[in-house]
């Protein structure tokens, strides 16, 4: 039954009693969620906490400690959700039941053990271990800082100042997001499908029908099938993750190489066996909808096969064959790899002369093109919202609440809200806190005052554009690129500052678009507003300070931790995200965009992207409104397609092939054919194919990769496409590489 108060009177309504006009205008939703809720069902209790508290910590170790491996391991909530549902039961069946009263708090009676171990306790917990953890990398972003400037730099920085920039980073953006629920929460048209991931697994590790095979038996036959599976791929048998056959057949070929390897080149006929390779960058392709997959794989062709291929081998722009057709490393002109080190002084600053020896700067034809792209897709992001949701901005503006209400909207109005001064008073402190970093501790960030305020306008401006594409396509378009870039031209010559500006733009509005998603997790499954919001700022701060800990333990207790060449032969702590932090640090901080896309480098060309952006998503309303039958210029969404291979790199190839064949067979021939076996089981199955890798990892690595046990044949060696890193212009020579 749905409980729901109409008139200041609560009544129960059935589902048979659901009107048209309240169901969820998006299938998936009335597909997956349910319209019941039962708001007696405690969620403060005891387990809760102690579950909480226990994973978060348990998770932000474990993710921090998996970051600096050469092949990091992300930890996911889902692998929190399974293994806390037996406990969290064994607990209700052993906890006593004695009630109590606590002095202080009236005449209210509590309890240890309130009743069964419900899914709402279960949601808390899952969220509770989650909450810190920036986009993708399970951790928080700003441990990157710290450990290029340990690291890299050899810079000293207090521990104090690291805390510091680890919770404010964090803890930001998520005043604003507060604001912003009513845009991005509320709405039944922003659905978040990553969501219905968690809702769906919950449901099925608390579903009750016995009638068939119910989803929490699929899911633990999934799962045994994904942990079972997986050390083949994970250690047996590692080239079946990397199964590029062209380069098989010709082994001495550059060009064939280039076209076949998914690692190093376009990819063609590449596959994979493996689901961390499907999943690992652009997330679980089960739940990203159909149209965004169009919309990311026209993205994709035409930046791979067509723009690409023509613009390395056909026209040679930036003497693109004088470099790997697929890199994201930096190169000199002789097509030999920059020697970075050799350009920083003492200061941390530019050496000019050693730069001016060594020349400029040059990119692989991929990697440049990426760069533009990224560009324009920040741009777009803005003129597509405004033109295509700007009208339902301004009516929630206008009337917050009093439009279109679905089920869930309604059924959540049973708990009292958050007042928006938590909100307030979460971002002036956060931001007063960083203010005292960004004054009194500048020696150690570079960051001037001005830069944190405009860092913090930045993001503000962006969160609600990036939530709306994230909530309806599960595509989060960054803003790293934009921030380095703005940086860069205003403060050059100070790497740190770059990235702590970065940090500060990017992430808080990372972490508010994962704010919200949470948030409308907990609107799916009704979880009171105000426990959600405690459960994640007490869990962001834990977490936080968990991933510095961790991080300075390592930093100052593993000689040489992040350096390649020092490191003794098999080590695994080569820090691979670090480095490409460290070059980004370089790029955008140190060298600056105007010697690299500016008048004073080669890839000025590039800016002319901002343009296309800007003006793509007018072009594409247009074409909607001259011909409003044709529903499918309306799907045509420019910042997802533009920003299709914001994942490249690290992503390659082999995993955006993989991810769009396996997505377009579940959301659209099982999705449109086999209807009610996606409803039941798609999503129960993305989760269990994470939890089962996960599950795997972890004991592969504590068995088999700490105790430096490996195999070496021939099936351990990777793709064995060596020759697509290589140049294919004449005169250009590289060690490893024929010559021309």
């Amino acid at each position: 039954m749905a409980s729901l108060e109409i008139d200041g009177t609560r009544r129960s309504k059935s589902v048979e009693e659901i009107d048209e006009y309240e169901l969820s205008p998006i299938e998936e939703v009335r597909l997956t969620v349910p319209t019941t809720d039962d708001p007696s069902l405690p969620v403060w209790t005891f387990r809760m906490w102690f579950l909480g508290l226990i994973s978060c910590v348990l998770l932000s170790f474990l993710n921090t400690f998996f970051g600096y491996r050469t092949e990091p391991l992300v930890i996911t909530m889902i692998s929190v959700q399974v293994a806390t549902l037996p406990v969290g039961r064994f607990m209700a069946k052993v906890l006593p039941k004695t009630k109590f009263r606590v002095p202080g708090f009236g005449s209210r009676e509590y309890s240890l053990n309130p009743g069964p171990f419900n899914v709402k306790e279960h949601v808390l917990i899952s969220i509770f271990a989650n909450a810190g953890a920036a986009f993708g990398s399970g951790t928080a972003y700003a441990i990157s800082i710290v450990d290029i400037i340990k690291a890299f730099y050899h810079r000293e920085i207090s521990f104090l100042a690291c805390w510091i920039l680890v919770i404010t980073t964090q803890v930001l953006g998520y005043g604003w997001a507060g604001i912003l629920r009513k845009f991005v929460v509320d709405p039944a048209e922003m659905w978040w499908p990553s969501s219905l991931t968690q809702v769906s697994l919950f449901s099925a590790l608390h579903e009750k029908d016995r009638k068939r095979m119910t989803r929490a038996k699929f899911f633990l036959i999934a799962l045994i099938c994904s942990f079972s599976w997986y050390v083949v791929p994970g250690y047996l048998f590692p080239t079946l993750g990397t199964i590029s056959w062209v380069c098989w057949v010709f082994p001495n070929s550059i060009t064939a190489q280039q076209i076949g390897s998914g690692m190093r080149g376009l990819g063609i006929g590449a596959m994979t066996l493996d689901w961390s390779v499907i999943a690992s960058f652009l997330g679980s392709p089960l739940i990203t909808p159909f149209f965004a997959i169009i919309n990311v794989l026209a993205g994709y062709v035409i930046f791979m096969y067509l723009i690409t291929p023509v613009a390395y081998w056909g026209l040679n722009v930036y003497n693109a064959r004088n470099f790997p057709i697929f890199s994201s490393h930096l190169f000199n002109a002789q097509g030999h790899r920059y020697n970075v080190s050799a350009i920083v002084n003492n200061k941390f600053e530019i050496d000019m002369e050693t730069y001016q020896k060594q020349g400029h700067i040059h990119l692989s034809i991929f990697f440049s093109i990426s760069y533009g792209l990224g560009f324009a897709a920040v741009i777009s992001t803005l003129t597509h919202v405004a033109l295509f949701n700007g009208r339902e901005i301004y009516k929630q503006f206008r009337a917050t609440y009093k439009g279109k209400e679905d089920i869930h909207t309604k059924l959540m109005k049973n708990y009292k809200d958050i007042p928006n001064m938590w909100f307030h008073l979460m971002l002036g402190l956060s931001l007063a806190l960083s203010l005292i970093l960004c004054i009194f501790m500048k020696d150690e960030i570079q960051m001037p005052w001005w830069g944190l305020i405009f860092a913090a306008f930045l993001a503000l401006t962006f969160t609600l554009p990036i939530s709306i594409i994230t909530a309806t396509t599960n595509q989060t378009p960054g803003l790293n690129i934009i921030t380095e870039y703005l940086m860069g031209v205003i403060l050059p010559g100070r790497p740190i500052a770059n990235v702590c500006f970065k940090t500060y733009g990017y992430i808080s509005m990372a972490q508010a678009v994962s704010f919200l998603n949470d948030f409308k997790l907990g609107h799916y499954m009704k979880i009171p507003p105000r426990s959600m919001f405690v459960v994640q700022f007490i869990g962001t701060i834990i977490a936080g300070t968990v991933n510095i800990t961790v991080a300075w333990w390592l930093l100052t207790s593993i000689e040489n931790i992040c350096q390649d060449q020092l490191l003794p032969p098999n080590s695994p702590w080569t820090c691979p995200g670090d480095r490409v932090f460290y070059d980004a640090s370089v790029i955008w901080g140190l060298v600056g965009p105007r010697r690299i896309f500016g008048d004073l480098g080669d890839y000025s060309a590039l800016n002319w992207f901002f343009l296309v952006g800007a003006l793509g998503p007018v072009l594409v309303w247009l074409l909607h409104k001259a011909f409003p039958t044709q529903k499918w210029i309306s799907l045509v969404n420019l910042p997802v397609l533009l920003g299709a291979t914001g994942a490249m790199p690290p992503a390659t190839t082999l995993n955006f092939n993989a991810w769009i064949f396996v997505g377009t067979i579940f959301n659209f021939f099982i999705f449109r054919y086999r209807k009610s076996w996606w409803q039941r089981y798609n999503y129960v199955l993305s989760a269990a194919l994470d939890a089962g890798l996960a599950f795997m990892g972890v004991l592969l690595y504590f068995s088999l990769t700490m105790a430096n046990r490996s195999i070496s044949w021939w099936g351990a060696e990777g793709e064995h496409c060596g020759l697509a890193s290589c140049p294919t212009a004449k005169g250009i020579v590289v060690d490893g590489c024929p010559l021309h």
